[in-house]
């Protein structure tokens, strides 16, 4: 049995959002959102207005980790400004008033049971989920939902039954957070392997590479895994940290420890989320691009810039992102969740630079009187393979060419356009619960760290950490490792310090002089960060998301190292050296 309690998102900027309504009866909304377009829909519906009467504008966003996912403080704002009519109303919320009023990562009461055979391979799980939903759910059952067709974690495992509930409380209220209950989950399931190879005497690590997913294994769902690189991800990790090398402690009042933990996700949406985005050209030859996804600080304004550039073939310095994202002209994205703007949106960039490539080659193609084959688009210049013509973008995108007998022009000004939706996806059958294809993908991965114990004081200091994972392509590797640092990062927090503490559902540590957070005195002094590249069948040149996925293993991988160290496990995170220190007293550790 393990409980993950309740933290906070913290995000560096609060909530805040603007709203007003115009003479016209049209209401303008600013905010910082990762949802402009869910926030359009449910705000009119809620209000009994078309969508098109509704505009949501949502500059850059200073972090969000799924607190402003969907619909909030927001719909206040507005509430207010239809009875102020052409005026605006501001709400900003304190640091206090986040923590009271915000959404909160769900905390959870998970019961894992299984059993293995004498050479390792797992046999059978049971598994018990209880989602602290809150007082109202809003995205809670969709983490109950995503916890039960995830919940063997990355192994293949014959016999599974779980149950995952989704409870009422009198609680703060549970919405999505960076991981969406794969971080809760996966604390209990990995110790739990780890305590299963311990009973039959085997390496945690080799329990793992028998066990963990391959291509072709069969998912809980019934479902074929797709090609990963979980065991190459293992085996960099286990690698990196050292696995079965024992250190020394740095002082004799110290213990020393090493643990690792794997993870997959999917991404948590409905069948028909879908991305749209289009491609400009300017009389200069430069493009703008066109989206409507957000951009949190995770930098997915560059890989979109990127992969356009890619597509098209113009250098990424002549590509700008139109900002901010504006519901009345931006193009339609689902929301920024799930670790899927790479993959989903980058689907949509990438056939909105190739319908505007195409429109290109086939007007050059007419024009020269060539063949479409013998042209292509280098660095911003449609060259012929043929006749060795070439002719810069700019003379060509906006005017057109003229005709090969000179009696007129064809072409015009070129405007990409580019949709994607994960038709492919399949549900579950209430009954069984088995489906074809019940997620588009997951994304794999491992992580481990090596950490010293303080007897005198439980104090805990990460020394170093290792963490590879299975990205497909790596459209930005630099973005990519820092991703997975800051994951990590984020995932000492919870594990270390982050807890929510109430009392009759109230919130009795609303602020950072109570509520602690990983700061940059905490951080290991390494961080190896590592990608695999398996590409994924439907993503990018083979991309799938990882912004959320190296937060999934850590409370795991930390709550191992501390058992290798001084041989104690605890019924759940923080893992605060008071709770350390009490913990190896009550075992007789210390004295």
């Amino acid at each position: 049995k393990y409980r993950i309690p309740h933290i906070q998102h913290v995000p560096i900027e609060p909530h805040v959002a603007v709203a007003q309504v115009e003479d016209s009866g049209g209401i303008t909304l600013w905010g910082s959102s990762q949802s402009p377009f869910a926030q359009r829909n449910l705000i009119a519906q809620a209000l009994g207005i078309s969508q098109s009467e509704m505009r949501v504008i949502a500059p850059y966003v200073g972090g969000g980790f799924g607190s402003k996912a969907g619909v909030s403080m927001e719909s206040l704002a507005v509430a207010i400004a239809t009875k102020v009519k052409g005026r605006p109303v501001k709400l900003l919320l304190t640091r206090e008033e986040e923590f009271f009023t915000a959404f909160v990562r769900q905390g959870l009461i998970a019961y894992f049971k299984m059993g293995c055979d004498g050479d390792g391979n797992l046999l059978a799980m049971e598994n018990k989920f209880y989602w602290d939903a809150g007082a109202y759910t809003e995205y809670g059952v969709n983490i109950t939902r995503a916890s039960g067709y995830s919940s063997t974690g990355p192994y293949e495992v014959p016999n599974v039954k779980t149950d995952s509930y989704c409870v009422y409380t009198n609680h703060p209220v549970g919405g999505p957070m960076r991981g969406f209950g794969m971080p809760e989950m996966h604390a209990g399931l990995e110790q739990c392997i780890d305590e299963l190879a311990q009973q039959i005497g085997m390496d945690q690590v080799e329990f793992r590479r028998i066990n963990c997913l391959k291509e072709g294994s069969i998912l809980v769902t019934g479902s074929k895994m797709h090609p990963i690189g979980l065991s190459q991800c293992l085996e960099k990790t286990a690698e990196a940290i050292g696995w079965g090398q024992k250190a020394e402690p740095s002082a004799p009042n110290k213990r020393r420890g090493k643990g690792l933990a794997l993870m997959w996700k999917a991404p948590a949406m409905p069948p028909n989320a879908g991305s749209s985005a289009w491609v400009e050209l300017a009389e200069d030859g430069r493009v703008t691009v066109g989206v409507g996804g957000q951009d949190l600080g995770q930098g997915a304004f560059t890989v979109v810039a990127q992969m356009a550039a890619g597509a098209l073939g113009v250098p990424y310095e002549w590509v700008h992102v139109a900002t901010p994202v504006d519901t009345r002209y931006s193009p339609y994205e689902w929301q920024t969740v799930a670790s899927r703007l790479t993959w989903s949106m980058g689907n949509a960039v990438v056939n909105a630079a190739k319908d505007a490539r195409q429109q290109i080659l086939e007007m050059s193609a007419e024009a020269w009187d060539e063949d479409l084959e013998n042209l292509d688009i280098l660095n911003g210049m449609v060259v012929s393979y043929k006749s060795e013509r070439e002719m810069p973008l700019k003379d060509i995108v906006i005017y057109g060419l003229p005709k090969p007998d000179d009696q007129g022009w064809i072409g015009g000004p070129v405007i990409g356009r580019g949709k994607f939706m994960p038709d492919y996806v399949t549900g579950l059958d209430p009954e069984t619960g088995q489906g074809e294809r019940a997620v588009v993908h997951y994304t794999t991965g491992a992580q481990a760290v090596e950490l010293e114990v303080d007897l005198d004081t439980g104090q805990i200091e990460i020394l170093r950490a290792a963490a590879a994972f299975d990205v497909g392509k790596a459209i930005n590797p630099d973005m990519v490792l820092t991703q997975i640092e800051g994951g990590f990062v984020q995932g000492m927090s919870s594990a270390l310090f982050e807890s929510l503490i109430l009392k009759d559902g109230y919130v009795q540590n609303p602020s950072f002089v109570d509520y602690r957070i990983a700061t940059s005195s905490d951080i290991p002094e390494s961080i190896q960060a590592m990608f695999v590249e398996v590409p994924q069948d439907d993503g990018p040149w083979g991309a799938r998301g990882v912004g959320e996925h190296p937060m999934v293993p850590t409370i795991p991988a930390i709550a191992n190292a501390i058992y290798d160290a001084v041989g104690v496990r605890f019924a759940g995170p923080p893992f605060t050296a008071e709770k350390v220190y009490l913990t190896m007293l009550e075992a007789g550790i210390v004295k």
